[in-house]
């Protein structure tokens, strides 16, 4: 690979908050940020929603017409460029790349249920998918590409990875690349439980909730639902260094990959594909790569899967990678899953700290992996990483992170 992407910036605003590190220090203590919701439901219903003062972004007048998942994207985007202080890139030469798996959702549910009486005139630009990215652009005056990616629970790890190809290319100067999700409304948590893909839990039990999502733990049933948003700013390693900025990682490498077998049932070759075009791309060997921020949903099927697609990759190296999901603690964010584990993963490398894997009762059989301990670990010798994102419809994204 010529030309090392560094990563001068982070953004969020997540179910443990808006400071990155903050958020990655709850993590790290295990703090989960599920819990129940929608008592009125037929079944109980377990997410992680995030709390979000709107006013330190828009004010009343603003907000007509924006749906939740555009102001969060506006306030992370924000947030990560104030902590790159890129402040000098000529407005033509910034690029946005924003991946959404499903838009306005709450725009969507306001307009179906109020539709006997008025459907209000802006749900169309509220709800479309591209809203978020083009409310950044607006926002920061960005005058490059304004691209939005739609791939599911891939959507957001896609866009970083299509971000970093036009930096390297020179197509921009600066990408803003993450992902933003507001979804968490009675029909879409219904649509999910038609699925049979959410957790279970005793709504009796206190910690119910906030336990229930246990990924590779033989007695998981499913995911958590979370919304939030996170962006990277991305440069290259030359403009970062003439600048000054500060350097959280590099981003070395990148592989994209579709089974092209099922819509909703992963596939091991599939995500092994990913897996070793990421390392291609960096020039590593697996055993050069210390932890993986697992997919790991905590549903029947995919996690046994990517279990084995990381065997078929790493082979006798296996023992040698810590692994965890941190979507025990901050739910599924969907198309914003791939962006803020990045992060997780980028502040991983950058403290060399490994998040634990949350809610672990008895490791299944079928998922013998190395797993990081519920206190997480320190890691003195991390020098790589990678955070994996496989979603419905079959497509693979796997990035990976090196210290800068």
């Amino acid at each position: 690979m010529t030309g090392l992407l560094s990563i001068t910036g982070l953004g969020a605003v997540a179910p443990h908050g808006d400071s990155p590190e903050a958020i990655f220090a709850a993590v790290m203590r295990g703090e989960s940020a599920v819990q129940a919701v929608f008592p009125d439901l037929p079944k109980p219903t377990a997410a992680a929603t995030t709390s979000f003062d709107q006013t330190r972004w828009f004010n009343k007048l603003q907000l007509a017409g924006v749906d939740r998942v555009s102001q969060l994207a506006v306030a992370a985007a924000d947030l990560a460029i104030k902590d790159a202080n890129a402040t000098d890139c000529d407005p033509e030469r910034i690029g946005i790349y924003v991946g959404c798996g499903m838009g306005g959702a709450g725009s969507l549910e306001a307009a179906y249920r109020g539709a006997s009486n008025r459907v209000p005139p802006l749900t169309v630009p509220a709800f479309m998918p591209n809203a978020p990215a083009s409310h950044i652009a607006m926002r920061q005056k960005v005058l490059g590409p304004v691209l939005t990616y739609s791939v599911a629970c891939s959507s957001s790890a896609i866009a970083i990875a299509e971000a970093a190809k036009a930096v390297q290319a020179g197509e921009v100067d600066m990408a803003i690349a993450g992902g933003t999700e507001a979804l968490i409304v009675p029909g879409v948590v219904l649509a999910w439980q038609a699925m049979q893909t959410l957790a279970g839990f005793d709504p009796a039990d206190p910690q119910g909730a906030a336990r229930s999502v246990r990924p590779f733990s033989a007695d998981r049933s499913g995911f958590a639902l979370g919304e939030g948003s996170a962006f990277l700013v991305i440069e290259s390693e030359a403009r970062a260094k003439a600048r000054g900025a500060r350097r959280y990682a590099t981003l070395g490498g990148w592989g994209i990959s579709t089974d092209a077998t099922h819509l909703t049932k992963p596939d091991a070759p599939g995500q092994a594909r990913a897996l070793r075009a990421a390392l291609k791309r960096a020039g590593l060997q697996p055993g050069d790569v210390g932890y993986c921020n697992a997919h790991g949903t905590a549903t029947r099927i995919g996690d046994p899967i990517e279990c084995e697609a990381l065997a078929q990759v790493w082979g006798s190296d296996l023992d040698g990678l810590r692994v965890s999901s941190t979507k025990g603690l901050h739910g599924h964010l969907l198309g914003a899953a791939g962006a803020l584990e990045a992060m997780l993963t980028v502040l991983a490398l950058h403290q060399r700290q490994l998040p634990p894997n949350a809610n672990l009762t008895e490791a299944d059989p079928a998922c013998r992996l190395n797993l990081v301990a519920e206190n997480g670990l320190a890691a003195p010798q991390l020098e790589a990483a990678i955070s994996s994102s496989f979603a419905f419809g079959g497509s693979n994204a796997v990035l990976l992170f090196q210290r800068a």
